[in-house]
């Protein structure tokens, strides 16, 4: 069976800098794929090149099949592939329902910003994905006085709106604080997994990986330097060292 994604030889050169140096990768349908690696290893580089917001200098990227190298990020959507941002790319004027209406009309091919928020059946099924996200309470507050971890699942609610069947997500957890991050993530995975959604995730916190990946990739000067289950991967000694931060001798020190 073809993987849902594939890429092949990607790579792209920033100057002297590899960002992508050879990556071969499959995702498969229904899989949640954990992406790790020290800063600058070229891991929102393969989200921005699978979304088409950069293209790479030689590689293929194919969604079921069908090759997507090339195509605006606008297609990409189009076509089903979707993405969240490390930074959330909110409405900041315009209130939790009205982000996720004007998230669902984009889908529909309605790009006005007054449309989405009049007519009822875009309002409906905003409030109702919203529930499904917990965020009912919110409903009606603005993007620009929500917590970051609010935010977060805001963004990602946005994404879940374009109906994908491949989420892309980069860092989810960044900025939120570690009280509410198990929580965040528990919430957005089943909300994934309920509606069918493939993930692939950059991730820094180990425990969030452990916990919800199925797969692990690690990331290393624009390679896949690992690749396999949580529980192999995160005990080996080369990832503990080089992107965990624990040294051989049990302790700990700061990942490259």
């Amino acid at each position: 069976m073809t993987a849902l994604l594939q890429a092949r030889d990607l790579r792209l050169a920033f100057g002297g800098l590899k960002a992508a140096d050879g990556i071969d990768l499959d995702v498969e349908a229904g899989e949640f794929l954990a992406i790790i690696g020290p800063n600058g290893a070229g891991k929102t580089t393969f989200i921005n090149m699978t979304t088409g917001y950069l293209k790479p200098q030689g590689g293929t990227i194919a969604f079921e099949g069908k090759p997507i190298l090339g195509l605006s990020p606008r297609r990409i959507v189009g076509l089903g592939v979707a993405r969240s941002f490390q930074l959330p790319q909110l409405f900041t004027e315009h209130t939790v329902l009205q982000n996720v209406a004007l998230a669902v009309a984009a889908r529909e091919g309605v790009w006005s910003v007054l449309t989405p928020l009049l007519r009822p059946r875009f309002r409906d099924e905003a409030a109702e994905l919203i529930a499904r996200f917990g965020l009912t309470r919110i409903t009606d507050v603005r993007a620009d006085a929500l917590n970051e971890g609010a935010r977060k699942l805001v963004d990602i609610a946005m994404a879940v709106a374009l109906r994908p069947r491949l989420l892309l997500m980069d860092e989810p957890t960044s900025g939120v604080a570690a009280a509410e991050k198990m929580a965040i993530v528990e919430t957005l995975v089943r909300v994934l997994r309920e509606a069918g959604v493939t993930a692939v995730f950059v991730e820094h916190d180990m425990e969030v990986v452990g916990r919800f990946a199925d797969r692990v990739a690690v990331w290393g000067q624009g390679k896949i330097a690992a690749l396999g289950p949580p529980s192999r991967i995160l005990n080996d000694p080369e990832v503990q060292r080089t992107v965990i931060g624990i040294a051989p001798n049990g302790g700990a020190h700061a990942a490259a």
